[in-house]
């Protein structure tokens, strides 16, 4: 089980799901870690692309998530965030 790292402020779910890729329709199952860190990912990427203005820490969140998928679960990552 990846622990998520101290700048992680979004919410810890308390059970993984299975998690469909957007665009490929192909499925993953995380871990609740996962899961939390995937849906703090989707948020931010969301958010940020319905603002013009970006917000800097937000981003560098976000490549930290994304960092820190690719580093505990590197097939998740490939499958549901590349």
């Amino acid at each position: 089980m990846s622990k998520l790292p101290k700048w992680f402020t979004g919410e810890l779910y308390e059970e993984g799901s299975k998690v469909t890729n957007r665009f490929s329709g192909e499925e993953y199952q995380l871990t609740s870690e996962e899961l939390s860190m995937y849906d703090f990912i989707m948020g931010a990427t969301m958010v940020m692309e319905m603002n013009t203005k970006y917000d800097t820490q937000m981003i560098a969140d976000l490549r930290k998530g994304l960092e820190w998928f690719r580093e505990n679960n590197s097939e998740a990552y490939m499958t549901l965030l590349d």
